[in-house]
């Protein structure tokens, strides 16, 4: 499946738009993680520990996105965007969206 962020997929023919798709998903902090963050906090720099866990957030979010793209029929993704959103302190929630299309190779 092709995911893009722009409108268009490159050499591609849109044939028919099947609407909205989206997955998200919330993930709140962990004590254990927390105390790690908290020092590496004090003397500067990345906080690995947060960033793992955003990134496979961002991930579930994708993939749950997509599965519902595939239960359309979908072939590709487009518009995609991705945002975070605080739901309450030390949770955040990853939504990823975009528009279920069928694509055909341009010459076809």
């Amino acid at each position: 499946m092709i995911v893009v962020t722009s409108e268009y997929i490159a050499g591609k023919k849109i044939v028919k738009s099947l609407g909205l798709v989206r997955g998200s998903s919330v993930r709140g902090r962990h004590v254990g993680r927390d105390l790690i963050a908290h020092l590496r906090n004090a003397v500067g720099g990345e906080i690995v520990e947060y960033t793992k866990m955003m990134a496979e957030t961002r991930e579930q979010a994708l993939d749950r996105m997509l599965e519902e793209a595939r239960e359309l029929g979908a072939n590709g993704i487009v518009s995609v965007e991705i945002v975070a959103n605080m739901t309450m302190p030390g949770a955040a929630e990853i939504l990823a969206y975009g528009t279920a299309v069928i694509y055909e190779d341009e010459d076809a």
